[in-house]
């Protein structure tokens, strides 16, 4: 039971780790401990339109008893030079399937080491769809307005019900008040409810440094010379549910730990199975690859 005193239950939904190139400077395992440690209700781990650090992060989970939430970020084109982020959360092995699908189209659609998801259009749109069984997540940047953002938002309600949210993540920026009351109309005007995010790329706020190197990298230049491209503060990293509580209101708080109840994948339920018309009669795999071998 929680008293007045006690922080709120928290789920974190939107983290990446390095898994998610020159973007996450802490490792799965680190991000769960740490979340673990803080007394999160569970922790999503949603690198960059991949999977990858899933497994790192499973067995990291099981051994501190943290609920894992699977997941995956992806930037989502709107227009030329406008994108969206979208989050999305497997409910069960059949969401799980269809992210894995997901992701797999994406990649196929770009070069190597890049993906391609857009909005427009029927194909699209088709895709989108795909995504059954899961939980979805929106977050808009200030720099698309209201009125592209209801568009988005409205068309998305019809492909996912009751499983789409408005996501915002609050980092202490100068116009944090302005965007939260931005966020509460884009909710009034779509219907979507509103929930809390830590948008998070390292477990604890000293691998801000570290962070810093790597935008440098990806950007091809030192470190003095990226300017806007580095985080404002080391705020993206997992805090503590005191602390969330004092950014967030309750409501966007206590609606992380429902979607959390509802994302139900584990990995141990994940295991190849060797067809049966593969084997010989009455022999083991063994067997049978020694008969073909011999």
């Amino acid at each position: 039971m929680q008293t007045p005193n006690t922080p709120p239950a928290y789920a974190e939904l939107h983290c990446l780790s390095c898994f998610s190139f020159q973007r996450g400077a802490s490792q799965p395992e680190e991000l769960v401990q740490r979340a673990a440690a803080l007394g999160y209700h569970a922790l999503a781990i949603t690198d960059e339109c991949s999977v990858a650090g899933v497994v790192r992060a499973h067995v990291a989970a099981r051994s501190a008893g943290l609920k894992l939430l699977l997941g995956a970020e992806f930037s989502v084109a709107l227009d030329p030079g406008r994108h969206f982020t979208v989050v999305v959360l497997a409910h069960n092995l059949q969401g799980w399937g269809n992210l894995c699908q997901f992701i797999t189209v994406a990649r196929r659609a770009a070069p190597k080491g890049q993906y391609q998801v857009a909005w427009r259009g029927a194909q699209n749109q088709a895709l989108w769809a795909s995504l059954t069984h899961c939980e979805v997540l929106l977050s808009f940047p200030s720099a698309i307005n209201i009125e592209a953002v209801y568009a988005v938002s409205t068309g998305a309600r019809v492909l996912f019900g009751l499983n789409l949210w408005l996501a915002w993540a609050l980092h202490l920026g100068m116009d944090d008040a302005l965007q939260r009351e931005r966020q509460r109309q884009i909710a009034r005007c779509t219907g979507l409810p509103l929930v809390a995010t830590g948008s998070v790329q390292m477990h604890v706020r000293s691998r801000k440094p570290l962070h810093d190197v790597m935008t440098a990298v990806r950007l091809g230049a030192p470190v003095a010379q990226c300017g806007f491209a580095l985080q404002a503060n080391a705020e993206r990293h997992l805090r503590s549910r005191a602390r969330l509580a004092a950014l967030y209101p309750p409501d966007w708080l206590a609606h992380t730990v429902v979607i959390a109840n509802r994302c139900n994948v584990d990995l141990k339920e994940i295991a190849f199975q060797d067809p049966m018309e593969a084997w010989l009669p009455g022999a083991t795999p063994a067997q049978t690859l020694r008969h073909h071998c011999d």
